[in-house]
Protein backbone atom coordinates (compact mmCIF):
# COMPACT_ATOMS: atom_id res chain seq x y z
CA UNK A 1 0.00 0.00 0.00
CA UNK A 2 1.38 3.37 -1.03
CA UNK A 3 1.65 6.03 1.63
CA UNK A 4 -0.13 9.24 0.66
CA UNK A 5 2.33 12.00 1.37
CA UNK A 6 1.15 14.51 -1.21
CA UNK A 7 0.65 18.17 -0.47
CA UNK A 8 -3.00 19.15 -0.35
CA UNK A 9 -3.86 20.55 -3.77
CA UNK A 10 -0.26 20.84 -4.99
CA UNK A 11 -0.42 17.92 -7.41
CA UNK A 12 2.89 16.41 -6.34
CA UNK A 13 4.39 14.36 -3.56
CA UNK A 14 6.22 16.00 -0.71
CA UNK A 15 9.18 15.97 -0.93
CA UNK A 16 9.32 16.13 -4.71
CA UNK A 17 10.94 14.66 -6.70
CA UNK A 18 11.09 11.39 -4.76
CA UNK A 19 13.93 9.74 -6.72
CA UNK A 20 17.47 11.10 -6.86
CA UNK A 21 19.14 11.58 -10.20
CA UNK A 22 21.11 13.85 -12.51
CA UNK A 23 18.53 16.64 -12.72
CA UNK A 24 17.62 20.09 -11.47
CA UNK A 25 14.24 21.09 -10.11
CA UNK A 26 12.64 24.23 -11.48
CA UNK A 27 8.98 25.08 -10.84
CA UNK A 28 7.09 21.94 -9.70
CA UNK A 29 3.82 23.53 -10.81
CA UNK A 30 5.01 23.64 -14.45
CA UNK A 31 3.39 21.17 -16.84
CA UNK A 32 6.71 20.36 -18.56
CA UNK A 33 9.66 18.09 -17.75
CA UNK A 34 12.73 18.16 -19.99
CA UNK A 35 15.06 15.23 -20.66
CA UNK A 36 18.30 16.48 -22.22
CA UNK A 37 19.70 13.00 -22.92
CA UNK A 38 23.53 13.12 -23.10
CA UNK A 39 23.62 16.93 -23.42
CA UNK A 40 24.29 19.08 -20.37
CA UNK A 41 21.80 21.89 -20.96
CA UNK A 42 20.38 24.48 -18.57
CA UNK A 43 16.64 24.82 -19.25
CA UNK A 44 14.55 27.49 -17.52
CA UNK A 45 10.83 27.29 -16.78
CA UNK A 46 10.32 23.53 -16.52
CA UNK A 47 9.27 21.52 -13.48
CA UNK A 48 12.42 19.42 -13.74
CA UNK A 49 15.19 18.97 -16.31
CA UNK A 50 18.29 16.89 -16.65
CA UNK A 51 20.30 14.31 -18.47
CA UNK A 52 19.52 10.64 -19.08
CA UNK A 53 22.21 8.44 -20.59
CA UNK A 54 20.85 4.96 -19.83
CA UNK A 55 17.81 3.21 -21.23
CA UNK A 56 16.94 1.33 -18.06
CA UNK A 57 17.57 2.90 -14.63
CA UNK A 58 17.60 6.41 -16.08
CA UNK A 59 14.16 5.89 -17.61
CA UNK A 60 12.84 4.39 -14.38
CA UNK A 61 13.85 7.55 -12.52
CA UNK A 62 12.17 9.75 -15.13
CA UNK A 63 8.92 7.79 -14.95
CA UNK A 64 8.89 7.70 -11.14
CA UNK A 65 9.53 11.44 -10.79
CA UNK A 66 7.06 12.45 -13.50
CA UNK A 67 4.11 10.38 -12.26
CA UNK A 68 4.65 11.65 -8.71
CA UNK A 69 3.77 15.15 -10.00
CA UNK A 70 0.32 15.44 -11.62
CA UNK A 71 1.17 18.91 -12.90
CA UNK A 72 3.55 17.41 -15.47
CA UNK A 73 1.67 16.72 -18.71
CA UNK A 74 4.51 17.01 -21.27
CA UNK A 75 8.02 15.59 -21.46
CA UNK A 76 10.35 17.22 -23.96
CA UNK A 77 13.07 14.82 -25.11
CA UNK A 78 15.95 16.84 -26.51
CA UNK A 79 19.73 16.89 -26.69
CA UNK A 80 22.00 14.30 -28.22
CA UNK A 81 21.44 10.56 -27.80
CA UNK A 82 23.82 8.47 -25.70
CA UNK A 83 25.40 6.13 -28.24
CA UNK A 84 24.50 2.47 -27.82
CA UNK A 85 22.06 3.07 -25.00
CA UNK A 86 19.63 5.29 -26.94
CA UNK A 87 17.55 6.48 -23.96
CA UNK A 88 15.56 8.90 -26.13
CA UNK A 89 14.51 6.18 -28.55
CA UNK A 90 13.75 3.91 -25.61
CA UNK A 91 11.66 6.52 -23.77
CA UNK A 92 9.59 7.03 -26.92
CA UNK A 93 9.17 3.24 -27.28
CA UNK A 94 8.19 2.87 -23.61
CA UNK A 95 5.52 5.53 -23.95
CA UNK A 96 4.17 4.14 -27.22
CA UNK A 97 4.45 0.37 -26.65
CA UNK A 98 4.97 -0.29 -22.94
CA UNK A 99 6.75 -3.37 -21.61
CA UNK A 100 6.35 -7.12 -21.99
CA UNK A 101 6.01 -9.66 -19.16
CA UNK A 102 9.77 -9.65 -18.56
CA UNK A 103 10.03 -5.85 -18.40
CA UNK A 104 11.53 -5.44 -21.89
CA UNK A 105 10.61 -2.13 -23.49
CA UNK A 106 8.89 -3.08 -26.72
CA UNK A 107 10.31 -1.49 -29.87
CA UNK A 108 13.45 -0.04 -28.27
CA UNK A 109 16.75 -0.05 -30.15
CA UNK A 110 18.75 0.42 -26.92
CA UNK A 111 21.31 -2.09 -25.68
CA UNK A 112 19.56 -3.04 -22.41
CA UNK A 113 15.96 -1.76 -22.61
CA UNK A 114 14.49 -3.26 -19.45
CA UNK A 115 12.30 -1.83 -16.70
CA UNK A 116 12.92 -3.84 -13.54
CA UNK A 117 11.95 -1.56 -10.66
CA UNK A 118 8.59 -0.20 -11.77
CA UNK A 119 5.23 -1.95 -11.73
CA UNK A 120 3.26 -2.09 -14.98
CA UNK A 121 0.75 0.32 -13.39
CA UNK A 122 3.49 2.98 -13.20
CA UNK A 123 4.25 2.58 -16.90
CA UNK A 124 0.53 2.77 -17.74
CA UNK A 125 0.16 5.89 -15.63
CA UNK A 126 3.13 7.49 -17.44
CA UNK A 127 1.55 6.68 -20.80
CA UNK A 128 -1.78 8.22 -19.72
CA UNK A 129 -0.46 11.26 -17.87
CA UNK A 130 2.03 12.74 -20.31
CA UNK A 131 2.56 13.47 -23.95
CA UNK A 132 6.14 13.18 -25.25
CA UNK A 133 7.59 15.83 -27.53
CA UNK A 134 10.30 14.23 -29.68
CA UNK A 135 12.99 16.87 -30.15
CA UNK A 136 15.96 14.47 -30.11
CA UNK A 137 18.99 16.29 -31.50
CA UNK A 138 17.76 19.77 -30.51
CA UNK A 139 20.36 21.52 -28.32
CA UNK A 140 19.31 25.16 -28.83
CA UNK A 141 18.22 26.19 -25.32
CA UNK A 142 16.20 29.16 -26.59
CA UNK A 143 14.08 26.88 -28.79
CA UNK A 144 13.68 24.34 -25.97
CA UNK A 145 12.66 27.08 -23.51
CA UNK A 146 10.13 28.38 -26.06
CA UNK A 147 8.57 24.89 -26.12
CA UNK A 148 8.57 24.82 -22.32
CA UNK A 149 6.76 28.17 -22.24
CA UNK A 150 4.27 27.01 -24.89
CA UNK A 151 3.25 23.86 -22.95
CA UNK A 152 3.71 25.02 -19.32
CA UNK A 153 0.09 25.83 -18.56
CA UNK A 154 -1.75 22.56 -19.22
CA UNK A 155 -4.29 21.36 -16.68
CA UNK A 156 -2.96 18.86 -14.10
CA UNK A 157 -3.64 15.15 -14.54
CA UNK A 158 -6.84 14.35 -12.65
CA UNK A 159 -5.60 11.77 -10.16
CA UNK A 160 -3.50 11.56 -7.04
CA UNK A 161 0.30 11.62 -7.43
CA UNK A 162 1.58 8.08 -8.07
CA UNK A 163 4.43 7.29 -5.70
CA UNK A 164 6.53 4.34 -6.82
CA UNK A 165 9.49 4.50 -4.47
CA UNK A 166 9.43 5.53 -0.85
CA UNK A 167 12.40 7.49 0.43
CA UNK A 168 14.37 5.59 2.99
CA UNK A 169 14.24 6.96 6.48
CA UNK A 170 17.23 9.08 7.33
CA UNK A 171 19.71 7.20 9.50
CA UNK A 172 19.42 8.07 13.14
CA UNK A 173 22.27 10.24 14.40
CA UNK A 174 25.05 8.47 16.23
CA UNK A 175 26.47 10.14 19.29
CA UNK A 176 30.25 10.15 19.56
CA UNK A 177 30.06 8.09 22.73
CA UNK A 178 28.08 5.33 20.90
CA UNK A 179 30.57 5.01 18.05
CA UNK A 180 33.32 2.47 17.48
CA UNK A 181 35.54 5.04 15.77
CA UNK A 182 35.55 8.84 15.80
CA UNK A 183 36.96 10.47 12.67
CA UNK A 184 36.66 14.04 13.98
CA UNK A 185 34.38 16.96 13.05
CA UNK A 186 31.31 14.99 14.14
CA UNK A 187 32.04 12.08 11.80
CA UNK A 188 31.77 8.72 13.59
CA UNK A 189 31.46 5.07 12.63
CA UNK A 190 29.24 2.51 14.32
CA UNK A 191 30.05 -0.96 12.96
CA UNK A 192 26.80 -2.40 14.33
CA UNK A 193 24.72 0.04 12.24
Amino acid sequence: MMEDNSREGSGYTDPWPPVRGDYQVGDPSSAVAVVTLASALLIKGSAIFGQCVTENLGLEKIVANVISNCNIRFVIICGLESKGHLPGNTLLALHKNGIDGQGRILGSKGAIPFIQNLPEKAVSRFQEQVELLDCIGLVDTEKIEALVARYSYAQPYQAEPFLVFKRRAAPSPIEACDADLSLGAGVVMDASA
